[in-house]
């Protein structure tokens, strides 16, 4: 068992190590993606290009590469717990991607596509409030620290102990990710929703 789940962990991280964004923004031509914004190759900073269509792409690509690994794992390789192993090698592969230096994104997308894989109850109730708390304050960041936050307590109140300490981990993982963020937050300074720059 030890074994399985060390493959599927490792699986999930090749998934989640690929770079859409950057990938993408490349084939299409633009700038760095990591010379823009916040240096960030994920969805939202993408959309600092211009590019609605890349930025959705992105979003989509760095989603789903968490949700392939949680199936293919739970499929394939010992059921739920192979699944959320693979589910925190892939949320791990997006922040820490090797090919990059270990210099990834901020893994929102690649948090809601393990949850939809996982849980998709969960996944649900994360986009409902990560569109409430952006269409109320229009910061994407803030939106997405809301949302996990809530999170691991969403998932007890469902009795899905093993899912809830699981992202537990992966929501102070995440909020790591954007300390920067949280910074700029608390400065004002944080770039609002379709801000350029």
């Amino acid at each position: 068992m030890t074994l399985i789940l060390i493959a599927a962990l490792f699986l999930g991280y090749l998934l989640g190590s690929i770079p859409f964004g950057l990938v993408l923004t490349r084939l299409a031509g633009t700038q760095d993606i990591r010379s823009i914004g916040s240096g960030s190759i994920g969805a939202t900073n993408v959309l600092r290009t211009g590019n609605k269509g890349l930025a959705a792409a992105t979003l989509l690509g760095d989603a789903l590469k968490g949700t392939v690994a949680v199936v293919i794992a739970g499929l394939y390789l010992g059921g739920p717990n192979a699944a959320m192993a693979a589910g925190l090698g892939a949320f791990l592969g997006h922040l820490f991607p090797v090919w990059l230096n270990f210099k990834g994104g901020k893994g929102v997308a690649t948090y809601i596509g393990v949850l939809l894989g996982l849980f998709w109850p969960a996944a649900l109730a994360l986009c409902a409030i990560w569109l409430a708390v952006a269409l109320i304050f229009r910061y994407s960041s803030l939106a997405a620290l809301v949302a996990t936050a809530l999170m691991p307590a969403f998932l007890m109140w469902q009795r899905e102990v093993p899912l809830a300490i699981l992202f537990g981990v992966l929501t102070m993982l995440l909020w790591f990710a954007h300390r920067a963020n949280i910074s700029r937050l608390l400065a004002g300074t944080e770039s609002k929703i379709g801000a350029k720059g």
